[in-house]
Parts: structure tokens; sequence; C-alpha cells
């Protein structure tokens, strides 16, 4: 699109350029008619939204980001899958070969609109005109700064710049397992010895440690996005005809426990994908005995928890990628489950985890979750990413009481750090701002009744925090904190360069000082 046919489109709201349609991929728009008032263009196109845009996810109000980003990113991304193509619509050629074809097997971009280019066009015009030309900022005080804890760099192996990718602590044998972006697994000692170095198919991103048995540990695959079967979960105790699931369409997350009440141990594994994902559960880790529960992509997290007390085992699962959702997967009996979404979120707030703790000591579990994912067509900084706890009322419906507002947020764990006999909160911002990296962790501290104290540390300015775990690493009776920086490309290194950050290593150890 020229820079003149762009002038028009923005200066003159009521006329829309007219692109010739002799090429398959050309988009063309039509002009909307100049003697139909402009207020009511604006309700077609706002009605129309509601029916298109709900499609694939929750709709997804004009405020939510900002006019620019609307209209050279996210709508056009929505066009794609409605039919609707413009001449520089990126094709799939630059993509791999495999993931090429998957796109064209699925007709995710499909090769006839699905609407009329009259009603795109109106679509178009009523997000552009509704949209703020900019998000607020948050209004939450800057947090104080951390005193509770002392950070401790950590550095091993000779690469550029970190690309951690998982961090699990076996506290039974104090051995820390490390993954990386580069296939490597490190296995270090709580004084963060190097003990072993093994090589992988692909990255770590999940472990577990059963009891009497083999660690099992996750690889992804690919990082990037992708639909390609490349991950596998496997027992790390060397027999052939041991544990082994896959290949699998990018596996970010497993549980294990008895869905099918015959007292023996099953798995439950979700994979993210890229356009179509898995959430499936192995009657005994047994690969021909999968049970399918949905192909949404996004699955990103699973808890397995008697959720209304029949002495069965249900599912809580986190859903990303559009679809945005927290669901409950109620035990039906004999391997049978029924899904209730409790928790539904428009696609920009980017769900990323979910904790579940008793925050008000009712007895019931509450979600403590984190929105932040911001990889995808709208990297800009939004207000409404942050931390968010929603009580549950006891019948598992769940409402939010508290949100702390942070750029870009991961992960959060929920501890009684200080050991005041409440939960505290540990979190991280992947996804952060780079302009403040210092706030890529934050410590709320409890004071009581969801009232909370934020403090941040200036060691957080090093990394890049992709992974976190808690325990109590040096045995002194309360819990530590341990990040891992992933840095994706040395550009974002670069970034960091220019805060004076001189310095970029793999870990950093927070030990908690209230013992």
């Amino acid at each position: 699109m020229s820079k003149r046919q762009l002038f028009l489109v923005l200066v003159f709201p009521l006329m829309a350029l007219i692109l010739s349609n002799t090429e398959k991929s050309q988009r063309a728009w039509t002009a909307i008619d100049p003697v139909t008032p402009l207020a009511d263009s604006i309700a077609k196109g706002k009605k129309l939204a509601l029916i298109h845009c709900q499609r694939c996810h929750l709709f997804t109000e004009p405020a939510l980001l900002d006019k620019k980003t609307w209209v050279s990113s996210v709508l056009p991304n929505m066009g794609l899958r409605l039919g609707i193509k413009a001449k520089d619509t990126p094709n799939t050629a630059s993509l791999n070969p495999e993931d090429a074809k998957t796109l064209q097997e699925w007709n995710v971009y499909p090769d006839q609109p699905l609407l009329s280019l009259k009603d795109w066009n109106l679509i178009v015009k009523y997000f552009e005109h509704e949209a703020p030309n900019q998000l607020p900022l948050p209004t939450s005080n800057a947090p104080q700064q951390l005193s509770s804890f002392l950070g401790q760099y950590v550095s091993f192996g000779d690469r550029q710049f970190p690309q951690t990718t998982m961090i699990k602590f076996d506290a039974r044998s104090g051995h820390f397992f490390i993954g990386d972006a580069q296939n490597d697994l490190y296995l270090m000692n709580t004084r963060f010895q190097l003990v072993n170095q093994s090589q992988i198919k692909s990255p770590a991103v999940d472990m577990d440690f059963p009891h009497n048995k083999a660690p099992r540990l996750l690889s992804i695959g690919s990082i990037v996005p992708s639909d390609q079967k490349q991950g596998e979960l496997l027992s790390l105790d060397g027999d052939p005809n041991g544990l082994k699931l896959g290949p699998l369409a990018r596996p970010v997350q497993f549980a294990a426990g008895d869905l099918n009440g015959d007292a023996k141990e099953d798995l439950v594994l979700c994979s993210f994908g890229n356009h179509r994902g898995q959430l499936a559960w192995y009657d005994q880790g047994d690969p021909t005995k999968e049970h399918i529960l949905s192909t949404l992509p996004g699955t990103r997290q699973v808890e397995i928890r008697d959720m209304n007390g029949d002495q069965k085992n249900d599912l809580i699962v986190l859903r990303a990628q559009a679809y945005e959702a927290i669901s409950i997967y109620y035990n039906q009996g004999q391997g049978g489950f029924e899904e209730k979404v409790v928790l539904q979120f428009p696609p920009v707030y980017g769900l990323s985890y979910l904790e579940m703790a008793d925050f008000n000591q009712d007895g019931f579990l509450d979600l403590l979750v984190t929105n932040g994912d911001n990889w995808d067509l709208s990297a800009i900084l939004k207000p409404y990413h942050g931390i968010r706890i929603f009580l549950n009322d006891g019948k598992n419906q769940f409402s939010e009481k508290f949100f702390y507002p942070l750029y870009g947020t991961s992960k959060a764990l929920a501890r009684d750090f200080d050991l005041d006999g409440d939960l505290d909160i540990a979190a991280i911002a992947f996804y952060t701002n780079l302009e403040q990296p210092e706030h890529g962790f934050v410590y709320l501290n409890n004071d009581g009744n969801l009232n909370f104290t934020a403090t941040a540390t200036p060691d957080a300015a090093a990394g890049k925090w992709l992974c976190m775990e808690a325990g109590d690493f040096d045995r002194d009776g309360d819990q530590d904190i341990i990040l891992g920086s992933y840095f994706h490309t040395a550009a974002e290194v670069a970034q960091l360069a220019v805060h004076s950050v001189s310095s970029f290593p793999q870990l950093l150890v927070l030990y908690n000082l209230k013992k």
C-alpha cells in the first residue's frame, strides 16, 4: 500500500481504496456509501465485528489496542483468516515447508472470502474509528526496593547470551535441572557447581520427580511457533522400552494423577502447537491409550485437583493462543470429562500462567493468574497486563479481587515467603518493558486481606526472565527463588546494554533472608 493510499484511508474515513482484484492474492476495498451517515456505518461495522471476531475468540473491544496496531497488524491478520488478502500479505513461501503444508491442509487462511469486501471494510472502519491513539499508562505505584532477598548471579557454559528454557529443583536430591535452547540439560548442585551436562533432542520445558522412579523430562521440539510434531515426554532411566510419549506438537507441560479411578497413575499432557494443539491424557502413560480432550491450540497448563469434592480428579486447564480461557474439566468417571469454562479473556490479554492456592483461607482453591504474553501481533505496552487473583465462592465461580499491573507478566508463584501465615507472590515479566528491566521480577508481600506491597531489585535488570522456581535451596526453612534468563535474539541483549548492563548471567538466585 502506497503512502498516498494510507493517507487517504486515515484522513478521509468515508472513503476506501479500490485496489485491482485481478490477482487472487490482492485485496479489494469498496468505499462506504457516501450518503450513509458515519454513525450508521460504525454501528454496522460493530455488528459485523461481533459476528466475525468471535469465530475464533472472545470479542476484543477497540479500546484494548491503539489505532495504529489495529490497522497495521491485527486487522490484516484477521482479514487473512477470513479470506481477505492484501498485496503485501505474507505468503507461506518463507515458512518451513511442513508448516506451510499444514496451513494449507487446515485452511487456516481461506482462499475464498468468508464475508463481502464491503462488510470487511465496515469492520476495519469501526475499529479504526473507535480505537484510541494510544493506551493509558498503569496507575500503580512504582515498586519499592527489595530487601528481603539476597541476589546472586550464576553463569556457566560458553554461550554468547543465555537462553534458559527450564529450571526444576529436585528437593530430595538437592539438584537443579536446567535446560536451554541449544538442547543442553545441565545438572547442578545447590552450590551451583556443574555435576553433569548432556544433550537432548530439543529444549527441555518441564520435568517431574516421581517417587521411586526416574525423573521424567518433557522437551518442546520447536521453540518458535510451529505445528510440527518434534517434542516428546520420556523417562530419564535410559530404558529403551521405558516411558516415551511422542512425537508431540510443541508440548509445554504435563501432570500426573489417577484420572480413571483404577488407583494407577495416568499422565495428562498440554501441547501448545500453533494453529492446532492438544490436551490429552494417557492411561498409565501408555501411548496406545491416548484420550484426546481438545485439539485447540495454546493449551498451556494443567493442574489435577478434585474441584467438586466427589473424590474424582478433575483437570484445571489454562489455554492461550487467542482462545484465552481457564476451564475445569470435571471428571465424569470411567475416564470421561466435561469441560466448563470458568474464566475467559480477550486474546490481547495474553494468558501466561496459572497457580492454584487458597488466598483467603476458606478451604477453596482460588486462582492466581498472569496475563502478559506479548510476542504476537500487538507487541505494545498494555495496562491490563499483570497479576490477578480470582477468589472461589465455594462453587467454582471465580471473581477478580486483586490486580497488580505489570507489563508482560509471564509467571507468578504463591508462597508464604515471609512465614507470617499468608500467601505472598513472586512474579516475572518475560515480555517486560525493556525501558525498566529491573521490573522483570516483582515481589508482592501480602500485608493481609489481599493488600500487597510491591518490591523490585536492580539485580533483575541483567536478564529477561523466562523461568522461575521456588524451594528451600539452602535448607534454612524458608522459600528461596531462582530465575532463568532467555534472550531470543542478540538485539534484545543490545537493548539491555543501553541501560549499562554489561554481564548477562543464566540464573539469578534470590536467597530468602527471613530465616
